[in-house]
């Protein structure tokens, strides 16, 4: 007899820009940002202390559970970039765009340390992505987001002019977030 293992659904959402969007008011520069720079390559402890500080709250588990060489084949691609925004001289957030198949740019990662949500540089970071992703050759800039992920990313991208393209039903393993060191508990 075998044991059925625990496990979560969630629905991934995946939304593309097809044309480059004219930039938006909100690249404007803020007086909180001391910059955004190119991490190249980051260490690999630079870039698990962004992903599980950005990614705790929301069960980013997969990187996570990745071993240093294959994380540090994925980070030190040439076609990956990593870009980290700086409050005050403070890591709040990045931007990975993952180049690695032609003419497209995946918004691999986004995200903020949870210190940085809710004060407006979610919308100008990922809008600053965007502008950032798009070379001539490109055709399209996409990504995903899943229920898991904070509750306004969906309204977020779609305002920044993204559109799904496909919705799907995902099955996530708990003994893969366990193993990433969460324990899950299901909202009340």
């Amino acid at each position: 007899m075998t044991k059925q293992s625990a496990h979560i659904t969630t629905t991934v959402t995946f939304l593309e820009l097809t044309s480059r969007p004219k930039a938006r008011a909100s690249l404007a520069e803020r007086a909180d940002i001391s910059g955004i720079w190119r991490a190249h390559p980051p260490s690999l402890r630079f870039y698990r202390f962004l992903y599980d500080s950005v990614g705790d709250s929301y069960y980013w588990y997969m990187r996570r559970n990745m071993s240093d060489a294959s994380l540090r084949e994925i980070i030190e691609h040439p076609e990956v970039e990593i870009f980290v925004a700086y409050v005050h001289g403070t890591p709040a957030g990045y931007v990975e765009l993952d180049r690695r198949t032609a003419h497209e740019t995946q918004i691999a990662y986004f995200g903020l340390l949870p210190e940085f949500v809710g004060r407006g540089i979610g919308p100008w970071l990922l809008d600053w992505g965007i502008q950032r992703a798009w070379r001539e050759d490109c055709g399209r800039v996409w990504l995903h987001t899943c229920t898991l992920d904070h509750p306004s990313a969906l309204a977020m991208y779609q305002r920044a002019g993204m559109r799904m393209f496909k919705q799907e039903e995902e099955r996530v393993e708990l003994t893969e977030l366990e193993r990433a060191g969460f324990h899950y508990k299901a909202s009340a």
